[in-house]
């Protein structure tokens, strides 16, 4: 199966201007996506429940789209919910969120994304922020799990290494690895994020050809989170690198509306196109 193409749409009001392509308008996006031949969308929701599952599955049918995946980050933006907080209660609330996610996603044979939602370690000033070992060690704990509900709709659970600005827990493909091999369920698969892996990488070839069969999607973006093919990432080492691990799954645009929407979905079909088609 080749790599297939999709493109991020998010519903959540507190989120924008982040990178995501497409916002607010589900119909409009869906609409868009099909016209210019991408094969799935993946969506970011306010919550589990504020999402119209009815209308989403008609979409999807109408305009002959799949659900890529399903992200997370609402938690994190709009709750302050992380899946590594100090406080017990906190995170059941984070594992209960993604919880329903997972369960959303499960609907439409999808998977969930933890990104933002994993935390960070070593900010006494902030309740939430904990030692290091205390946060590896809730968030092991949290992946197992939700690792397992996953399994229950025969999908893996996705982990997204960040860059250091965003968390200090795993920031590279090697350290997500070493983190998923820690675990006791092998139902947890890694994404990368081009983005973050052009800041922390040393070569984001090797890195993606390390990753073999652990990599579960791909965000296809630019250096600067414009649209592929509007900063300066090389992707001819990118695909070759995709192809020797055989990769199949989503190469999927989280990447800002530049200069708008409609735009930035041409710009980065026509990129998957040239790499990948």
């Amino acid at each position: 199966m080749p790599i297939r193409s999709a493109v991020t749409v998010s519903l959540v009001p507190a989120a924008r201007g982040g990178p995501f392509v497409f916002w607010d308008d589900l119909r409009t996006a869906c609409e868009t996506a099909a016209q210019l031949g991408f094969d799935a969308i993946e969506l970011f929701p306010p919550s589990a429940a504020e999402v119209n599952t009815n209308e989403l599955r008609g979409l999807l049918d109408q305009h002959n789209l799949q659900l890529a995946a399903v992200g997370t980050g609402a938690g994190w933006v709009q709750r302050r919910l992380i899946l590594t907080s100090s406080n017990a209660s906190t995170r059941e609330r984070a594992v209960s969120f993604v919880g329903e996610i997972i369960d959303l996603a499960g609907q439409f044979a999808a998977p969930a994304i933890i990104g933002s939602m994993q935390g960070r370690y070593g900010d006494p000033s902030a309740e939430q922020f904990v030692e290091r070992d205390s946060a590896i060690a809730a968030l092991r704990e949290a992946l197992e799990a939700l690792a397992a509900r996953a399994a229950h709709h025969a999908q893996p659970l996705l982990y997204e290494p960040l860059n250091r600005y965003e968390t200090n827990l795993t920031n590279t493909i090697a350290a997500g690895q070493e983190l998923l091999e820690s675990l006791r369920t092998n139902n947890v698969r890694l994404l990368a994020d081009l983005f973050h892996m052009n800041i922390e990488e040393v070569d984001l070839g090797d890195a993606l050809r390390a990753a073999g069969p652990r990599l579960g999607h791909l965000h296809f973006v630019d250096s600067n989170r414009r649209p592929a093919g509007c900063g300066h990432l090389n992707y001819s080492p990118i695909a070759a690198a995709l192809r020797d691990i055989e990769y199949n799954g989503y190469a999927s645009a989280e990447a800002l509306p530049w200069p708008d929407s409609r735009a930035a979905a041409e710009q980065t079909i026509t990129a998957f196109r040239k790499w990948f088609g």
